[in-house]
């Protein structure tokens, strides 16, 4: 156990989450990460909260709901950290576990590295102000607009509301990813249309060798095309509802960098990131059981027509 780890872990449960002596306080791992949970739970043991270490089999895929039992206990805690290889937050045990009260912060996929340099060193102030700015851009826009490399992608957001993931979850039902730093939306299914070129990273993947181009019809991925990594992501999507455009996201945070894990690739600021999958827990509609994110460096985005990133840069911060 580095004490390092335990130092980082300590300061963040109580900036990010407000950890107090006597606070419930749940960890849910799996054996890919029963190293850094057990740094977690030492780290709430010192702040004097009730820590609890569970670890459960390693699920398949992002998006996949942990056991029954796990689920009513995160439910029951007043702070939770998950986490594990893939990632629990697209999932109902989250939204149930904060519809309880929990302040709940998910961490798929990350590593001891990232718990000392990268996206958890940032100011979370500055990366909850200018999250929450994005997020209100994109609940008071209608449509959506990509561009990158000659491709382009469309879809209606219209009626849907933004989320910020702020890294800052102080008050009951509040939860979000950390290291944290995303707007994100659900766009209304079957309207997207175009191509999109994935040059970052895909969860479950890593970085891309090469740009992946993604075809979308009908709201629908229909084509993945540009090395094998193509290839992985429809089979991780499989044949049904995995395939329909779930999200769109904005990253806000400055110091996180591409690592190939999309829990801090999606969160770099200049970069934005489209999802196929569940978006059930966050005002859509689908519940496909897997939730795969796709990182695209420096694009053109446009709202309503109006450019509000070029070339990866927001122009009004």
């Amino acid at each position: 156990m580095q004490e390092k780890i335990v130092e980082t872990s300590i300061n963040m449960l109580k900036d990010c989450l407000g950890l107090k002596a006597g606070e419930t306080f749940l960890i849910v791992s799996d054996d890919s990460r029963k190293e850094l949970a057990e740094s977690l739970y030492e780290a709430g043991k010192r702040i004097g909260a009730e820590s609890m270490l569970t670890v459960i089999k390693e699920r398949g895929k992002s998006g996949e709901e942990p056991p029954a039992p796990i689920a009513a206990a995160m439910a029951a805690a007043q702070v939770v950290v998950c986490i594990t290889k893939h990632s629990l937050t697209h999932t109902q045990a989250r939204k149930q576990a904060a519809a309880a009260g929990a302040r709940l912060a998910t961490m798929p996929g990350i590593t001891a590295d990232m718990f000392l340099e990268g996206a958890i060193a940032a100011d979370y102030t500055e990366v909850k102000a200018l999250t929450e700015k994005v997020t209100d851009m994109l609940s008071n826009s209608r449509k959506v607009r990509i561009e990158k490399d000659g491709h382009t992608l469309e879809f209606s957001i219209d009626g849907r509301d933004g989320v910020p993931s702020t890294g800052m979850y102080l008050e009951p039902g509040q939860s979000g990813n950390l290291p944290s730093g995303e707007a994100y939306i659900a766009p209304v299914e079957g309207s997207a249309e175009g191509t999109i070129v994935v040059d970052g990273s895909i969860a479950g993947v890593g970085k891309v060798e090469g740009p992946v181009v993604l075809t979308v019809e009908k709201g629908r991925l229909v084509a993945a095309e540009g090395g094998a990594e193509g290839g992985k992501l429809l089979q991780m999507l499989g044949e049904g509802d995995g395939r329909l455009l779930g999200e769109f996201g904005i990253g806000t945070n400055e110091k996180a960098r591409i690592t190939g894990v999309v829990l801090e690739d999606e969160k770099v600021y200049g970069t934005i990131h489209v999802a196929f999958g569940s978006n059930n827990t966050f005002g859509g509609v689908v519940a496909a059981g897997v939730h795969i994110d796709c990182v695209v460096g420096k694009p053109d985005v446009y709202l309503d027509g109006r450019l509000i990133m070029k070339n990866g840069e927001l122009l009004d911060k």
